[in-house]
């Protein structure tokens, strides 16, 4: 029993090896730093002390492998808000917040989408419209969290 064991063990790892040399892709881990930020040379700072629950937000989306970079597309925003709440049903008093955000290239269909507080989600959203106010639609901005 012993040896039939060990042959099983054997004749599993042989076929593991055989598959990490012939098939590698089959072994790659994706990463939440699969984004391209080489380009990215404008960063703003969210403020997580004003608006907690869009800033865990901003943090969970980019842990579970949303990009931190927000190509900005202002003429896109109604359609990628429609794509990106598309399905979500509303609740009460809580307001669905995206990551990618809409005015993002990024955002869209498949963006982060969580229910957060009125007030925190639609602050941020201002503070955040009047941080991008000086950039041109196609600038490539990085959100990071304080």
């Amino acid at each position: 029993m012993k040896n039939k064991s060990k042959l099983l063990t054997l004749v599993l790892l042989s076929i593991i090896v055989l598959l990490y040399i012939y098939k590698p892709e089959l072994f790659v881990v994706p990463t939440s730093s699969s984004y391209n930020d080489t380009e990215v040379t404008n960063i703003i700072i969210f403020p997580s002390e004003r608006f907690p629950e869009t800033a865990a937000h901003i943090k969970e989306a980019i842990s579970h492998g949303e990009s931190p970079i927000c190509t900005i597309d202002r003429k896109g925003a109604e359609a990628n808000r429609k794509e990106s709440l598309k399905g979500i049903p509303t609740k009460p008093n809580l307001d669905r917040d995206e990551f990618p955000m809409a005015m993002c290239a990024e955002g869209g269909k498949g963006a982060d989408i969580k229910y957060i507080n009125p007030s925190d989600n639609r602050g941020a959203g201002s503070w955040v419209s009047n941080q991008l106010d000086k950039y041109k639609d196609g600038t490539k901005v990085k959100i990071l969290v304080n």
